[in-house]
Parts: structure tokens; sequence; C-alpha cells
């Protein structure tokens, strides 16, 4: 499958978890927070990982990486959501594909780019952030 398509199903993932998202009553729900996670965050960042260190070098166009840039800070927003934290990422493509590569976990990921949960309401064992 190449970029383009796989790019457009990850748009179309994202429309529906936004239209179908409702923010949790008591948050935070960790579990859905993952599945944002493991279902679009990390798929959409995995797209420009292989393409850097896949068997073949891809030549993303501009809008391509402006798209997986934008559809990234989209799905950090929904995890966000999930904590009951409301941002407006602005991470960088290549911050994150950098940062998942080192640490392999895509929640690390997601906690470092957007401070949700904030390490600091980790430690104390509170998960609200905001």
């Amino acid at each position: 499958m190449e970029p383009t398509d796989r790019i457009d199903d990850l748009e179309a993932r994202l429309r529906e978890a936004r239209d179908r998202f409702e923010s949790p009553a008591d948050p935070p729900d960790e579990d859905r927070a993952m599945r944002i996670l493991r279902e679009g965050f990390g798929p959409t960042v995995w797209i420009y990982v292989e393409g850097r260190t896949g068997g073949r070098m891809v030549q993303f166009s501009p809008e391509e990486f402006s798209r997986l840039e934008r559809l990234m800070n989209e799905w950090l927003a929904l995890y966000a959501r999930c904590y009951g934290a409301e941002i407006e990422s602005e991470a960088t493509l290549r911050t994150a594909a950098e940062a998942l590569v080192e640490t392999h976990n895509v929640r690390d990921v997601a906690q470092l780019l957007t401070n949700v949960p904030s390490r600091t309401d980790e430690r104390n064992g509170d998960h609200e952030s905001g």
C-alpha cells in the first residue's frame, strides 16, 4: 500500500474516531487512550519512520508530509481528551518519529509530546491533567 493510500485510511479512521468520541464521564479512560495511540497516532508516525528507515527511502510530497503531521497532532488531541484535557498539539512529525524509534513506546511518546498525563500527576498517582 502506498503512503498516500495509508494516509487516506488514517484520515478516515480519525474521522470515525472523532465522530463517535464522547468525553469520558470520569477521566481518565486509559484503555481508550491506548487504543487511539495504537490505532491512529502510532501508525501515523510509523508511516514516516518506514519512509525514512525502511528498505526504500520514500520522498513525501509537501502535501503528504503536512497531512501526516496534521493527522498525528489530531490523534494526540483525541488522546488527550481521554484524560479530560483539551489541547492543540503542534508537535513535529520528526520529533515524534525520533522519540518512537528511541523508546519503542507509543504511550511514552504521546506523553512526552502532550504532557498528558503530566509526569507530576502520574508520579502522584493522579492522572487528571489540565
